[in-house]
């Protein structure tokens, strides 16, 4: 399991750097993107993958190595809601760029 989830990162990483590096600003908010994804990915990652155990401890004393780190959800959610909220933004920047220049390019002109 953990071999795909990093195999998955990665995947999600190298075609969000790919994407950067394309001419098209359409293209760099994909691969901002995906880059997200990728280090949402990891930060859940990093919360330990295991499944059936409580994220919350209760009043009696239990070992902290039995339970789930609920700190990386709360993270990974946080900042899905700040990614959606950033790629709606950067669309209509894109939209409004590309009816004041009437061009995609990131540098404002085509390439020869």
């Amino acid at each position: 399991m953990e071999i795909l989830f990093a195999i998955a990162i990665g995947v999600l990483s190298g075609s969000g750097v790919w994407l950067l590096l394309r001419p098209r600003t359409f293209q760099v908010i994909v691969g901002l993107a995906l880059l997200s994804y990728a280090v949402n990915l990891f930060i859940f990652g990093m919360g330990r993958l295991v499944t059936g155990r409580a994220p919350i401890v209760g009043a009696h004393p239990v070992d902290p190595a039995s339970l789930a780190d609920p700190v990386p959800q709360a993270l990974v959610l946080t900042a899905i809601v700040i990614g959606f909220a950033t790629t709606a933004l950067l669309l209509v920047v894109l939209l409004a760029a590309r009816g004041l220049t009437g061009t995609d390019h990131v540098d404002g002109r085509e390439s020869p």
